[in-house]
């Protein structure tokens, strides 16, 4: 097998990776919103209705790894009352998701020497820096659109030098994935 056809067997088998992921957790959301006591769910509220917060703690995921889905910053989105609201903070995630990562790019770009990246690249790179001498642009493309970790995988691009105008082109491929899963989780949030 050709290295060309190796890329595309690792893009598609992370796209597949990435839609049992979002099938996961739009499953979950569904059982939770069917089974779990209201009550419950209400204790959560003072949480959820601190919206500075809320994206407070989306904006520090995304700079920092991706630690939370932002699926689930998705499904906090559904509390909007109306579908253009739904719309509108969906793409607020969206630029900010792409922000990060232009952030994480930076960081490694500029910080790839000290020991805050130093202790990143060995708690979270690691995998994502052997996949990058292996697929290259093909891991950029993949982090903007599956589960791997999008701004890791930017930081690691920075730091290796990557060009940023290619980083910043493959990476628009983020808006795709969020207008998706997005969309999936408003179709389901109608069962």
């Amino acid at each position: 097998m050709n290295q060309q056809e190796n890329r595309i067997r690792f893009f598609l088998r992370n796209l597949m990776k990435g839609f049992i992921w979002l099938t996961v957790i739009v499953a979950a959301f569904v059982f939770t919103k069917h089974t779990v006591d209201p009550e419950l769910l209400e204790k959560f509220e003072p949480v959820f209705n601190k919206t500075y917060l809320v994206y407070g703690i989306y904006c520090l995921s995304e700079v920092l790894v991706g630690i939370i889905p932002p699926e689930l910053f998705l499904i906090w989105a559904l509390r909007s009352n109306t579908v253009t609201e739904f719309i509108g903070i969906v793409w607020l995630l969206t630029i900010i998701s792409y922000a990060a990562g232009i952030i994480a790019f930076g960081i490694g770009k500029y910080m790839h020497h000290t020991p805050l990246y130093e202790y990143l690249r060995t708690r979270f790179l690691k995998k994502a820096e052997k996949l990058l001498q292996t697929y290259g642009q093909y891991l950029v493309l993949v982090a903007s659109l599956t589960p791997i970790p999008f701004s890791g995988t930017a930081m690691l691009v920075g730091a290796v030098d990557y060009p940023f105008k290619n980083y910043a082109l493959i990476s628009l491929m983020r808006f795709i994935r969020f207008a998706l899963s997005a969309w999936v989780i408003w179709e389901a949030n109608r069962i």
